[in-house]
Formats: C-alpha cells, structure tokens, sequence
C-alpha cells in the first residue's frame, strides 16, 4: 500500500482493534508505517490516567509481532522509523529495562553519535529520553550540541518547543547555551502567530525556568498571543502561562478580559489549583475582577470540602487584599467558618494567620480562632517555622490584636503579649507617594501659611503612619503640629496615591481600608485624598482651594 493511503487511513480508526485488525489486513509495509501504526494506538489507548486497555494492546499477537519486528532488526530500520516507534513504545509505557526499549535506544544513541541524526530525529530522541530517563539524561546534552549545529530558521513550532524543553533540563549555568537561546528567541518571535495553546505554554514556561529576561519581545508577544488561547488551555497550561505574567511582570488588560469570560463560565469544572494561580495573579497584579471574584465566591461555596488547606487560602486572601465583599460574602464566610472548624488542625501556622489577618481586613472577624492564634503554642509554632516571627507576621498578628480591641468589644479570650507586638505596622503596598505627599504638603502650606501647623509622616501610639496630621483646638482654630495641651481634634490626612489602590480601580486596598478605619475608631477624623481627585489640579492656589474643601468644609471661603 502506498504510504500516503496507509496514514491517511490509519489516521481514521479510532480504536487499537481497528487498528490491529488494519495491520493484519497488509502483506508488506515499511518500518515507517510499522512505527506509525503504533503511534496511532499510543495516541487513541493512552490518556492523563495511562493505558486504558493494557491487556487489549500488549497482550494482542498483532502488537507482539510487530515489536518483534522493532527489537530484532533495530540496525536495519530508518532513523524515522526507530525513533518513531520509539517515541509510541514510551507513551505506551513498555518497560525502559526491557530488551526491546533497550534496543531501540541503544540503537538511537549509536547513530546520534555518529551524527546521523536529522532535526526531526533528534527531537523525536530527545523526547523519548526525557520521558524515559528524566533530566538526568547525559545524552541530553549531546542532542542540544548537534542541535547548535543545525539551522534554527528551518525548526518546526514543535521542534522549537522539543528544544526549549531540553534546554529547560540541560542548562546548569548562567550563560550556558545562551547565544543558542538568543537565536532560538529570534526565530521564535517570527512563528508566534503559528503556536498551539500547549506550544505557547511550554514556550512561556522554558522563558520562565531558564530565567530569560532579556527576550522582552518575545515575552510580550507570547503574553498577548495566550489570550485567544485562554478557552483552550488544559488547567497545567494555563498555570504555565500565568507564572510567566508573575514572573515576567507582565500585564495584559485584554488577558485579564479574556480571563472574566473564561473563569465564570467554567468555574465548576476548574482545577482549584488552576484557580489559585488566577486568584494569585489578580492578587500579585492588584487586579479586582468582579466577575472572576464573584464566580470564584460560588466555586468556594460549593467545593471547598475538596480543597487543600493551601488552595482554601489562596482563594480567601485575595478577597482581603483588593477589599472586595462578593454578593455571595454571607454564604462564603459561612462555608469557610465550617472548613475552619473541621480541619483547623491541618492547616500551616503561617497559612492560617495570613487567611485570617486577610479576613479581618474586610471586617469579617474570626473571633472563634482567635484564643488559638493568641496562644504561646500557636506562636511557638510560627516561630519555629519559616519565616518565623519576622516583621510582616508580627504585624500581621499585631492588627489582629488590634482589630479585636476595636471592632470587637465583647471579645474576652486571651490577648496578644506585648513582646510579639510592633511599634509600627509594616505596609509593603501602601508606601507613601512621595511626590503627591509633597504636592498635598505645598497646597497645605498655601492655605495654613505656616509649616508650623501640620505635621508629615507622624507616628502614633497605635501602631499607624499618619501621612499628614493637623491639630485643631475647641473652637476650630488650627494649632502648632508639635503642641500636646488643648488638643481638641485630630484630623489625618490619607494621601492615596495609585499604589494604595487595585488597578484601574478607585477600591482602596485591605491595608488601606483598615487602617482609614482604625484611625476612625481611635478618634481621628479621617480625611481621605486620593490621587484620583487633585492630579488635575495644575497649581497651588487650585489645590489649596480643594484641601480647605476637603478639611474645613464648613468654614469661611478661602481668601488669598
């Protein structure tokens, strides 16, 4: 039969008993169409789990000849053939110790030394060793080495992928390879349009694991071309793809769009592990996706029996972090109260503080847990497990305590000792913009006259920064910053600038929220000034105008 007919028809059965019986029906064929035979059942009998149908394949008289065929006359095949059947062998899972498998590799590596190899077979190679022996294949390297030698622009999508794969095993150092690597990048820009979902995902995930940061164009170009392969990604793909946003810094507004679409509607059919990345990403790019918050809610609602104890958190912190209560909070907070209680035990010390820190942030108190967080117990286990009792958990655990002396009246468990509480809270997101508090500062000055009368970056009792504070006595007048006596008000200040919220979005972060909240609750009045608000404002006189507005809205007109 001719080769073109034989794959053209075996391309059509579905099943190995098809198959077999199609074989049987030949007098003669090729190696090549012998090897594509058992590519064929590899690709029809095996899924994620394995074999489907062992004994139907290995045991069948067809199958048994054919390896025959393969083990006792591997000198005499050609290189498609050998590495062909080799690749459909390994995906079938036959033993790699077996005379057979250790035939047909025997052969390979013998004709990869003497340089025999094309393209194509040295891919086919490399894939087969690397499912059989793993990364600490030595052969592995001999294949990158011939590959240099080959000309990068004549690679197919998946010869291009076979080596990144490789590479991702191979390279050890540095700089090892890496004007391969600079020219593959090239080649790789021009054919972006061509790759797969699975292609551009492991492409994406070689950029990540060999630490290409200098391929910036081909990162973005990578980034953009994911986004029409969002439905189509499997769960280990998608991971894949969001790691390299993470690691790359990248960010696509089309991409998180893509992603709104995707997640409601498949929620319930997503791996929760899949889940967390998304809920990651959105959390590590302050992104706050109401339809993708919303459905991950529901998701939670519904399975977070089946969920680890790591994935319940991943789900719940982003919630406190971008400040956002879902429709569903009421039945959310419900569904993790009750996994709380049965499986507290089971959770890390430092995965359990972070969930329940990222709680109270949107005023959703854990007053039940707390006589165990607050225990010389629990905090003998934080200490001792990394990264201990640093300053973010002591802060964490501070706020905690904090956030149960004011919010929480009728709390009567135990309290946090005073050695394991800190001065200062520590907020990594919420930094002061230096420029807008310098802005706001100028204005201030128009309108007080004197720099005596406000106060910048002023530490309280309380554990808080307050950005800028201004004193007030009984009857209103404003007072020197430094004066203690005749304190009748204190106003703060809140200069937000874009960092203190989610992205695109006038939300203020958890951090942000509870501190404004807290300062509240300590007798502060609090007066919020957004950037959002005065980066319009173009002078001094426009923005003290706005500032007497904002702190002295019920007084006289300003008069300059």
């Amino acid at each position: 039969m001719d080769e073109q007919v034989f794959f053209k028809k075996l391309k059509s059965l579905c099943t190995s008993t098809e198959v077999f019986d199609f074989v049987s029906s030949l007098e003669v064929m090729s190696d090549t169409m012998a090897s594509g035979a058992l590519q064929r059942i590899s690709e029809v009998e095996v899924d994620d789990s394995g074999l489907k149908n062992p004994e139907g394949v290995l045991q069948n008289e067809v199958f048994r000849a054919l390896c025959f065929q393969f083990e006792f006359k591997s000198s005499k095949l050609s290189n498609s053939g050998l590495l062909n059947a080799l690749q459909a062998l390994t995906k079938l899972r036959i033993d790699p110790q077996s005379t057979l498998m250790a035939s047909l590799l025997s052969e390979g590596e013998e004709r990869l030394g003497k340089g025999q190899l094309t393209v194509k077979n040295l891919c086919a190679l490399g894939e087969s060793l690397l499912e059989l022996e793993g990364p600490s294949c030595a052969t592995l390297e001999q294949i990158v080495n011939h590959m240099q030698e080959k000309d990068i622009e004549k690679w197919s999508p998946r010869e291009m992928v076979m080596v990144y794969k490789m590479l991702q095993v191979t390279v050890r150092e540095g700089e090892q390879y890496q004007d391969l690597l600079n020219r593959m990048n090239s080649v790789t820009l021009t054919i972006v349009s061509q790759l797969s979902p699975k292609f551009t995902s492991v492409i994406l995930n070689s950029l990540v694991v060999l630490h290409q940061t200098r391929a910036v164009p081909l990162v973005t170009a990578l980034c953009k071309h994911s986004v029409k392969h969002i439905p189509y990604f499997t769960g280990d793909e998608l991971v894949n793809v969001l790691e390299a946003f993470l690691y790359f810094g990248h960010r696509e507004q089309i991409f998180t769009e893509a992603l709104e679409t995707h997640v409601p509607k498949s929620i319930f059919t997503m791996h929760p592990q899949t889940v967390s990345k998304v809920m990651q990403y959105c959390c590590r790019k302050m992104i706050l996706s109401k339809p993708i918050f919303n459905a991950v809610a529901e998701g939670f609602i519904s399975d977070a029996d089946r969920f680890t104890t790591d994935q319940i958190a991943e789900y719940i912190i982003p919630f406190g972090t971008l400040n956002y209560l879902p429709p569903s909070a009421s039945s959310l907070f419900r569904k993790l109260e009750t996994v709380l209680h049965t499986r507290f035990s089971h959770f890390k010390p430092h995965t359990l503080l972070n969930l329940l820190h990222s709680c109270v942030l949107i005023q959703h108190y854990p007053v039940n847990f707390l006589p165990k967080i607050f225990s010389p117990y629990f905090l003998q286990q934080l200490q001792a497990q990394p990264p201990g009792l640093d300053r973010i958990v002591t802060s964490q655990l501070t706020q905690l305590f904090l956030t149960v002396a004011l919010e929480c009246p009728f709390y009567e468990g135990p309290k946090l000792l005073r050695k394991y509480q800190v001065k200062a809270f520590l907020t990594p997101h919420s930094s002061l913009d230096v420029h807008l508090l310098k802005r706001v500062k100028t204005g201030l000055l128009y309108l007080l006259k004197k720099r005596i009368y406000f106060a910048s970056e002023v530490s309280t009792p309380y554990f808080y920064t307050v950005d800028i504070e201004i004193k007030l006595d009984e009857e209103g007048f404003v007072l020197p910053a430094a004066q203690c006596e005749e304190v009748h008000r204190r106003i703060a200040l809140c200069v937000d600038g874009q960092n203190r919220f989610c992205v695109n979005s006038h939300n203020l972060l958890g951090e942000e929220a509870i501190k404004q909240r807290h300062l509240q609750l300590l007798g502060y009045e609090v007066v919020q000034i957004p950037f959002f608000e005065i980066e319009s404002l173009q002078n001094h006189r426009k923005m003290a105008e706005y500032l007497h507005k904002k702190i002295f809205p019920h007084t006289y007109e300003l008069s300059c």
